[in-house]
């Protein structure tokens, strides 16, 4: 069983190795994420910040180090019942096209075997900002790419985990919808108290969601902080021209 949410923190990872060949993707990795707090991985392409995020859900199995989700080690978990304790929101949203609005959202309710599972697939279908009257039957290939997002998290929410993880949730809206969806999720966090791990490219996106952003390069974490930190005293070249060249040079 998964440690109860709150007994320290809900991610860590130490020491995390990780290779395809000879290309170390990750590289003595080490990282921490508080009850509550939600870090962004950032940084350029090829960084490692998907491949670390999913050792957190076992998607990628690190060559060395520890992993651990509410205080367990994960490889003592079976990953498919890791998976469904863990809101998890991938770039495209991965619904299942054959299914509708209601069902996909109800998916992991029901693998859980939860009381209500469309009752509670309906509440998060709401929490979201999509009127399950309305949008509940619907298929996917009916719904706007800012919709189809929606529902990706209302399904990551319904069986009301405490920790979501989030590969590149907003990379592949247009600027408006992208700009509702972070406020609607900032929301959403601040409402059900989540932990979170988020991985995007935009620095302005995670300025505004994340108490802390983890910038990796080459495989590893160059500098762990909050925005303020990394703008006024960052760490290495790297770090000051990652901001600079963003836009957010020092004040």
């Amino acid at each position: 069983m998964v440690a109860r949410e709150g007994e320290g923190p809900h991610l860590e990872a130490a020491g995390l190795l990780k290779a395809y060949g000879r290309i170390r993707v990750l590289e003595e990795v080490s990282l921490t994420v508080a009850p509550g707090e939600c870090v962004a991985l950032v940084g350029e392409s090829g960084a490692g910040k998907t491949t670390l995020l999913r050792c957190f859900n076992r998607l990628v199995e690190p060559d060395e180090g520890i992993v651990r989700v509410f205080g367990q080690d994960v490889r003592g978990l079976d990953p498919a019942w890791l998976r469904r304790r863990v809101g998890y929101v991938p770039q495209e949203g991965g619904l299942l096209p054959h299914w509708s609005v209601l069902r996909n959202v109800a998916l992991v309710p029901r693998l859980l075997a939860l009381a209500g599972p469309e009752a509670l697939a309906r509440e998060a279908l709401a929490r979201v900002g999509m009127d399950p009257a309305i949008y509940g039957a619907r298929w996917p290939r009916e719904l706007s790419g800012g919709q189809r997002q929606r529902v990706a998290f209302a399904r990551a929410l319904a069986a009301r985990p405490g920790l979501v993880l989030l590969d590149e949730p907003f990379g592949a809206l247009d600027a408006i919808t992208r700009s509702e969806l972070i406020a609607a999720f900032a929301r959403l966090r601040r409402e059900l108290g989540l932990t979170a791990l988020l991985v995007t490219h935009d620095l302005g996106e995670a300025r505004r969601l994340a108490d802390r952003l983890a910038v990796m390069r080459g495989g590893q974490i160059v500098q762990l902080s909050d925005w303020s930190s990394l703008q006024r005293a960052p760490s290495a070249p790297y770090v000051r021209d990652l901001f600079a060249r963003a836009g957010f040079g020092s004040p």
